[in-house]
């Protein structure tokens, strides 16, 4: 799928011009007129560019340095950014989306249709069709690379469904799968199968019985290095009532586990040992590599770490805690009080919760740099922020900023609805902004300028270094200019 630059580049001139014919004083939507919420335009605050608002909250137009955007929340909203050659459309978000970014795009509806495509790192152009869980197709300029399925009826599949290859044939009466060297055929999936790879091989006759035998091989890793691939051998009767697996033979940490699920399981390695009663209910760890013992019974309420890699005391639902070297975990009557913390070399982050989402408190500062910032949610009355550059950010009514932090596409097609207050403030170019019921209050300042507008502009405010006027009803009544020497208040 293409690009189609300009494509709707026609449908806010038209909203704008229908705004005019409605509202005669905004024919020449000049930069100082203001009718908040029927339309405003006004200089954005934190960033580099200027933002247009129209009917409330149901139209916008904004360009922020090099991205361009406009929307008619929730409908459908349009993004560009030339620089990065990227483009965004949202329908009713999450309900379809497309991006285009240099040559890859996609689009998708309710993640169950949707194409895909573009060019891998080798320059190979490939187009993906997808009706999930039902029709899957490929094609690509290398032949090789094209795929179709018809599930259950035929079909072959290449990375996808985490593995490197699928066929099969009326499912689940014949499959066969492959990841990297290993190759299963599945009959009466998950029955019978065969499997074979580098130095492998097994069957299985699930739940009866079945093996499998891995020889000790060798492989290059990603620095080029010959490395050794460590065998095993895997054999279970009546399933899962006895399991025995031999892991890692031939390497350093040879690892051997017996089962009898859910009576016990026990593993035993050079590394680590694990001692399992009536699975998964008691466990006892011996983590020698990681440096720490652990206590569980019943898990997942009750977990005792000690040792120098991990400290952990837990009585779900009472209290936990739990740290390392870099992280802690505490909770207190879980959900109602959540800690969790980062601490590294570079970085200092903290995050407090109180019943999941409804009040969040994070920090986070940089200790190379020395800046710190703060994000504040209580759901779903406000969310309230401060980046590491010292912007500052308050909104009032945001039922979905704090359970999903940072997702442009809600910012952009949804937030509008319900932003009943917004204040934005840049302490490093001195310029600030608020409004009120999508602006039918609205201040703007810089450090030369101020404007205020009030009642879809009925009460407007501004000045600047070299004047200040009122306007009433739309009608200049008042302009002064201060004396010489003493700039406008």
């Amino acid at each position: 799928m293409a690009k189609v630059p300009g494509k709707y580049v026609w449908l806010p001139q038209i909203g704008l011009l229908g705004l005019g014919l409605c509202f005669p004083v905004l024919g020449c939507a000049q930069d100082d007129f203001s009718a908040g919420p029927l339309y405003d335009r006004f200089p954005l605050a934190l960033d580099s560019g200027h933002r247009t608002e129209a009917i409330g909250p149901f139209f916008f137009q904004q360009k922020r340095e090099t991205e361009k955007s406009w929307g008619v929340p929730p409908l459908f909203s349009r993004m560009t950014d030339p620089v990065t050659d990227f483009v965004a459309y949202d329908l009713l978000y999450p309900l379809l989306t497309y991006e285009d970014y240099g040559t890859a795009h996609r689009w998708q509806f309710c993640q169950v249709l949707s194409f895909a495509g573009g060019e891998d790192q080798s320059g190979v152009a490939r187009e993906r069709f997808t009706l999930f869980p039902i029709y899957f197709q490929q094609r690509s300029a290398d032949t090789n690379e094209n795929y179709t399925a018809l599930v259950p009826i035929y079909g072959h599949l290449k990375g996808r469904l985490f593995r490197d290859e699928i066929f099969f044939v009326l499912f689940p009466i014949y499959s066969e799968t492959r990841k990297r060297d290993v190759v299963i055929d599945n009959y009466l999936y998950p029955f019978f199968d065969r499997r074979r790879g580098d130095g492998l091989r097994g069957w299985q006759f699930w739940p009866i019985t079945g093996q499998e035998h891995k020889e000790v091989t060798t492989r290059t890793n990603g620095f080029g290095d010959i490395e050794i691939s460590g065998g095993h051998d895997n054999f279970f009767f009546l399933w899962p009532l006895y399991l025995k697996h031999d892991a890692g033979i031939g390497t350093e940490n040879p690892e051997k586990i017996r089962a009898s699920i859910p009576f016990y399981l026990v593993s035993r390695s050079p590394k680590r040992d694990l001692t399992t009663v009536l699975w998964p209910l008691f466990n006892w760890i011996d983590d020698r590599e990681q440096q720490y013992r652990e206590w569980e019974g019943p898990w997942p309420l009750v977990v005792v770490t000690r040792g120098a890699g991990k400290t952990t005391t837990r009585v779900l639902p009472l209290f936990g805690r739990s740290h390392n070297g870099t992280l802690e975990s505490d909770f207190y009557l879980w959900p109602i009080y959540k800690y969790n913390s980062v601490r590294t070399e570079t970085l200092d982050r903290e995050r407090t919760r109180i019943l999941f989402f409804l009040f969040q408190n994070t920090t986070e500062k940089n200790l190379e740099t020395g800046k710190a910032g703060r994000r504040v949610d209580l759901l779903p009355l406000f969310t309230w922020q401060r980046n590491l550059d010292g912007n500052r950010r308050l909104q009032i009514l945001a039922p979905l900023e704090p359970v999903l932090p940072g997702n442009v596409r809600i910012e952009r097609n949804w937030s509008p609805l319900w932003s009943l207050w917004r204040a934005e403030n840049n302490p490093g170019t001195g310029a600030a902004s608020q409004s009120l019921l999508w602006n039918l209050y609205r201040y703007d300042k810089t450090p030369d300028t101020k404007k205020c507008s009030l009642l879809f502009g009925l009460f407007q405010y501004q000045s600047n270094a070299e004047s200040k006027a009122w306007r009433l009803l739309y009608i200049p009544v008042v302009k002064t200019h201060p004396p010489a020497g003493h700039p406008a208040k």
